[in-house]
């Protein structure tokens, strides 16, 4: 299955938009390490990123606006869409789970217990729970 089968089209204007807010993630250090720079490179591929606009969100990501989910089901909704990336992209390397890490620290998780977050949201998008189940899943971790 290829990434573009997980998402409607709707979901090309929020690819520009997680991609600015992971290369920000990726840059909060002050470098992209090796690791983070193949990471991206997939991610920019599967979510269909562009070369020139690939260069221009790296040249500078603070000009895509980046607006974090207040609401916590739409933090929800965007950690869905990363999980389905992540794990499209069949992502297991440690190096790319602790970016994951960042990134739901990013989206507004708790860094007390993100770990485990991300770890339940791959679970559940392995074993192929549609959106609003992976929503009351992770809902019912945090009651």
């Amino acid at each position: 299955m290829s990434i573009s089968d997980l998402y409607s089209s709707g979901f090309s204007e929020r690819n520009r938009d997680h991609f600015a807010a992971i290369v920000r993630v990726a840059l909060s250090d002050g470098a992209i390490n090796p690791e983070e720079k193949a990471f991206l490179d997939r991610l920019a591929k599967n979510l269909d990123i562009s070369e020139e606009l690939y260069e221009e969100i790296l040249e500078n990501p603070s000009a895509f606006p980046i607006n974090p989910p207040t609401l916590y089901n739409t933090r929800l909704e965007r950690l869905y869409d990363i999980a389905r990336m992540i794990h499209a992209d069949h992502i297991t390397d440690e190096d790319e789970f602790k970016i994951m890490i960042r990134l739901g620290v990013g989206l507004g998780f708790n860094p007390a217990n993100v770990e485990f977050i991300m770890k339940k949201a791959l679970y559940l998008v392995d074993i192929g729970v549609d959106l609003d189940t992976f929503i009351e899943e992770i809902k019912h971790m945090n009651r």
